[in-house]
């Protein structure tokens, strides 16, 4: 604001200009538009970049792949492709109830036969709290065999 207490114009106003036809167009300027900054577009709303899987096997993979990447687990997707159709043949409601976990109490569930007490120990945060759930079980049980084995792709048995 100007010493005089008014507010100072723009050089460059908004014009209401008649083209040829009769038309009325308003022209809006872009104040203050005359740094680097203002071909800058301005940021997208996170929830606008969010990326969306498929429901399926395949996007339950890639979609785990992209929160183990956020976390520093390690781990590819054949890797985990390999093991889930060892464990479960992509069933997300695969129950195991005739193992030594069973007997003992606990079977393995999902995708990767994950038991309770080791999908509690390394559940990943940002993911679901429920071993039935796709992303959840194998991020999980893709932590697990980091810790364990260095990465699920160094599981070629049960684990």
């Amino acid at each position: 604001m100007p010493a005089n207490g008014q507010p100072r114009r723009s050089r460059i106003a908004r014009k209401l200009a008649v083209a040829g036809t009769g038309v009325a167009v308003l022209a809006l300027p872009l104040i203050g538009a005359t740094g680097a900054s203002a071909a800058t577009p301005a940021a997208v709303p996170a929830a606008a970049t969010a990326t969306t899987y498929p429901n399926n096997l395949d996007g339950w993979i890639r979609e785990s792949l992209a929160i183990m990447a956020q976390h520093g687990i390690p781990g590819t997707y054949d890797g985990i492709y390999r093991n889930i159709m060892r464990e479960s043949s992509g069933n997300p409601y695969a129950i195991n109830n005739w193992d030594s976990n069973a007997a003992a109490g606990t079977p393995s569930k999902g995708l990767l036969q994950v038991i309770d007490p080791t999908f509690a120990a390394y559940h990943v945060p940002g993911t679901v709290y429920d071993p039935y759930n796709p992303v959840s079980n194998i991020t999980a049980a893709c932590n697990y065999a980091a810790d364990r084995y260095g990465s699920i792709d160094n599981v070629f048995g049960p684990y």
